[in-house]
């Protein structure tokens, strides 16, 4: 399959720089899939509601599957460290140029991360950046220090952090939420608590599962009074979210690897509802991958199960892949040309997506991040 068949035309005014007043008072296009005796699929019927009436949707019985990943406070703006005459470090208080570090990943499980860098080029191994704030010129000595060690992929680095007490504790206090670039505005206050979910607990994203900021607590707490059972998974959600897919022929294009987490009491929730025959709906791609990934047929239960455990993915969801565990997806609306715009092409039709996609452009629904929501039913 080529990557234009996977394009829309998307007005600018259209991509959501702030999030709805109220988590669920975003629209949600509700996509009724119906086939008919031939297997194929019937007419489009959609529906335009809101998010709070998601629950008119969502029966007794299924089993709703979230990402509880937390996004940590990524993004770091310091400066590089002036050096002696010796060679070593000074304290960064004159003529280091401003630097700014996006954290990727952790590597060895230690204080050792790969970081976006900007501008990349002043960078090199035996640097150090020292950061104390949003914009800061580092007023009263540093709370982290960096040191530069190795050059990564893709033009990143390997650096390590060197700080007093408790690193996650020193990005609350200097780190900016890791707002993606189409929205175009620095991160502020407010993007700390709606650039999360309500149910986040597992730190290590640095992008949010967007499908699940619609949810409030009431609204979770209601669904479980009606019967919805609630599963809980953790996918750290990578970089590569924003990277474009770079090749003609997708079936080219390779994925990046996250890490992923599904506990035991998830894998009996989901496992259950599947031997049950009970709907499986994934909130967003991210919980989607997750399950896809941790699937196995069962010989004994005549079906496809969930194995617990942790592991790393980098699954490539693209039309003509055999579903397994999940049947309805709650998604946000996705960027032209993206693996994401794939992975829901998958579940209905390519076709019937950008038919899907052309109605919320003349409804004038919000894209991407802080935008609207889809239920693919």
């Amino acid at each position: 399959m080529r990557i234009e068949e996977f394009d829309y035309e998307l007005p600018k005014r259209l991509i959501a720089q702030k999030p709805a007043g109220k988590r669920d008072s975003s629209r949600l296009l509700v996509v009724h899939r119906d086939k008919k005796e031939d297997g194929s699929w019937d007419d489009i019927r959609l529906e335009h509601r809101h998010f709070f009436d998601i629950l008119e949707y969502l029966k007794e019985g299924d089993c709703l599957v979230l990402n509880d990943s937390k996004v940590i406070p990524a993004r770091l703006f310091g400066r590089k460290a002036v050096k002696d005459a010796g060679g070593k470090g000074g304290s960064g208080r004159e003529g280091g140029a401003h630097v700014e570090f996006l954290l990727i990943k952790r590597v060895g499980g230690g204080d050792t991360w790969e970081v976006m860098v900007r501008p990349g080029r002043r960078l090199k191994p035996g640097d150090d950046v020292i950061f104390s704030g949003p914009g800061s010129d580092i007023p009263e000595g540093p709370l982290l220090n960096a040191h530069i060690i190795d050059f990564g992929q893709d033009g990143t680095r390997i650096v390590e952090f060197e700080y007093e007490g408790i690193f996650m504790e020193r990005l609350e206090e200097i780190g900016s939420m890791p707002l993606p670039p189409y929205i175009e505005r620095p991160s502020g206050e407010d993007d700390k608590d709606r650039y999360q979910t309500v149910y986040c607990r597992e730190e290590g994203s640095v992008a949010a599962p967007t499908a699940g900021l619609h949810f409030t607590e009431d609204l979770l707490e209601e669904a479980k009074a009606k019967g919805v059972e609630l599963a809980y998974v953790t996918l750290h959600v990578g970089i590569g979210t924003f990277r474009p897919v770079k090749v003609e022929n997708i079936e080219e294009h390779h994925m990046h690897f996250e890490e992923y987490s599904v506990p035991q009491e998830a894998a009996d929730t989901i496992n259950r509802a599947k031997r049950e025959g009970r709907r499986v709906i994934s909130v967003g791609t991210t919980s989607t991958r997750t399950v896809e990934s941790a699937a196995y047929y069962d010989e004994a239960a005549g079906c496809w199960q969930v194995r617990a455990g942790s592991d790393s993915t980098g699954i490539f969801i693209y039309p003509g892949y055999e579903w397994k565990i999940i049947d309805s997806l709650i998604t946000n609306f996705h960027l032209p040309k993206s693996t994401l715009l794939m992975l829901i092409s998958s579940l209905y039709d390519r076709e019937k997506i950008l038919e899907v996609y052309e109605e919320a452009v003349r409804e004038e629904y919000r894209f991407f991040s802080y935008g609207d929501a889809m239920f693919i039913e």
